[in-house]
């Protein structure tokens, strides 16, 4: 099989020749105590192989048991995706060889999934709804985890030897499989992007996993295919696997199509095979060729019961259901009063979470989305990380706020407070206190320095005596520069006037 180098053709001209359609697979490990089918632990970072039991090496002899509650964490994603839980389900045996898998086979659901006939609503960044259809919601079990060692790319080509840690094999999985996503043109990879984010955004609602992208708690299989024209017949997709981040799935979604078209310009064939990202270089390679269905020989699991859901149980788990990801967002911006506008910008910068807890800790809503959406804004931009990684937490803005509010510091202390918190200087008392930022409260100092800044400016008296309230700014600002802008500006004015007309 070959694997020509092309060159990539322009996204936009990409986008006008040819008719993208996607399909996404989303694995997410669920966060149960012990694993799918034994009662290994099912941690993370332990020592390599130690969780681990006969079941989890696919040891002769050793038999599964089904653990219930991810049967029931399933039963939620299902619910949560607007699908219908199947009456009766059975797992099946998916065959093939590779090291991390020691039974030489993975425990999955083939042809009766446990969940089927979804859809979930997704918001892009400018609040157009996109709706995709889900297919299926299946319970399967993680693979082993390999370690190539020596090369430079990390993978089995190159390296001088491989590792196996068989703590992972056996944790549960839901896998989550789109139907064609059709019809969203050259906004495909910004709705790949929002598929993953929304469903990351619901496992945590649903608690059914930490769905820590950078743990591999959640990974995606972007599937991507080019046709002529939205009337044509589906093209050849090829499927990148195991993305692992919201920006590197809207990146391998873009750079497929680019290639793809490239590939088809220079009068060649894709070919249906699996793909590597590279986060490094945001480019795909050619893995293998994909298999289809028939070749893992898939056949029902003899060691395994039917599961067949109890209807009332099933109505017990959707009564349960907490307040989803969508209809919260819609609750608290009524509560707080924001614009679409002021609320999409929340959302797009994941800050709700943090400015819900600031509101709770005392915040009003419009000062706890300054802050956030401001002065923290912009430091996260500077140091490169997210909102929720500063070195600051919602109680602490809370605390800023309320000293605003008190009149113990004004916005401009306030943000030298805040440079003092993130310093990690302490809470905002502590900084308050030991850089000295209070409001100057007492008459006597503010009388001595409006004295002063007259005295500087002897005509600035007789001015503003004879109606002409402009000059009084140059005196505030000479008052500020006096105290280090720890006056209260509105106090200043009012002792101004009254020593003027004194």
């Amino acid at each position: 099989m070959s694997h020509a180098v092309v060159d990539l053709v322009d996204y936009d001209d990409a986008i006008a020749r040819f008719d993208p359609v996607i399909g996404i697979e989303v694995h997410v490990e669920l966060g149960t105590r012990t694993k799918m089918f034994d009662a290994a632990p099912a941690g993370f970072g332990e020592e390599p192989n130690t969780s681990v039991t006969p079941v989890s090496l696919g040891l002769p002899g050793s038999l599964p048991v089904v653990n219930g509650t991810a049967v029931e964490y399933a039963i939620r994603i299902g619910l949560a995706l607007n699908c219908s839980i199947a009456q009766t389900c059975r797992f099946a045996r998916k065959n093939y060889f590779y090291p991390d898998v020691p039974k030489n086979f993975q425990t999955s659901q083939y042809d009766e999934p446990i969940a089927y006939d979804g859809h979930v609503d997704v918001e892009l960044e400018d609040g157009t709804v996109f709706r995709v259809e889900v297919e299926r919601a299946h319970m399967e079990e993680d693979a082993g985890k390999n370690t190539h060692v020596g090369g430079s790319t990390g993978r089995i080509h190159g390296a001088e030897y491989s590792l196996v840690d068989y703590n992972r094999a056996g944790i549960p999985l839901v896998e989550i499989v789109t139907r064609p996503i059709t019809g969203a043109g050259e906004r495909a990879p910004e709705v790949a992007r929002a598929y993953v984010q929304t469903l990351r955004d619901l496992f945590r609602a649903l608690e059914v996993s930490e769905a820590r992208m950078e743990r591999g708690n959640v990974r995606a299989d972007v599937n991507v295919s080019l046709r002529p024209t939205p009337q044509s017949p589906l093209g050849t997709r090829t499927e990148t696997k195991n993305v692992n981040s919201f920006r590197s799935v809207e990146r391998a979604v873009r750079h497929e199509i680019s290639r793809q078209a490239a590939v088809l310009d220079a009068g060649g064939a894709v070919v249906q095979e699996t793909r590597h990202w590279h986060e490094d270089t945001g480019t795909t390679t050619s893995g293998r060729v994909k298999s289809d269905a028939e070749d893992y020989r898939y056949f029902p699991e003899p060691d395994l019961v039917p599961i067949a859901p109890d209807r009332a149980w099933v109505e017990e788990i959707r009564a349960a259901l907490p307040e989803l990801p969508a209809a919260r967002r819609r609750r608290l911006q009524g509560e707080w009063g924001f614009a679409d506008a002021e609320m999409r910008d929340v959302v797009n910068a994941g800050a709700i979470e943090l400015i819900e807890a600031t509101v709770a800790a005392g915040a009003a809503p419009a000062a706890a989305r300054k802050w956030w959406m401001g002065e923290l804004a912009r430091t996260a931009k500077e140091r490169e990380v997210e909102l929720a990684e500063l070195p600051i937490t919602p109680t602490q803005i809370g605390a800023l706020q309320a000293l605003v509010d008190a009149g113990r510091i004004n916005d401009k202390l306030a943000r030298q407070v805040l440079e003092g918190v993130l310093a990690g200087e302490g809470d905002p008392e502590q900084v308050v206190v030991a850089r000295g930022l209070e409001v100057v409260s007492d008459d006597g100092p503010l009388l001595e320095a409006i004295d002063a800044a007259l005295a500087a400016q002897p005509d600035i008296a007789e001015k503003i005596r004879s109606g002409n309230l402009g000059p009084v700014g140059a005196i505030i600002g000479a008052v500020m520069k006096a105290t280090r802008g720890q006056a209260d500006a509105g106090r200043v004015r009012e002792l101004v006037l009254e020593r003027v007309s004194s």
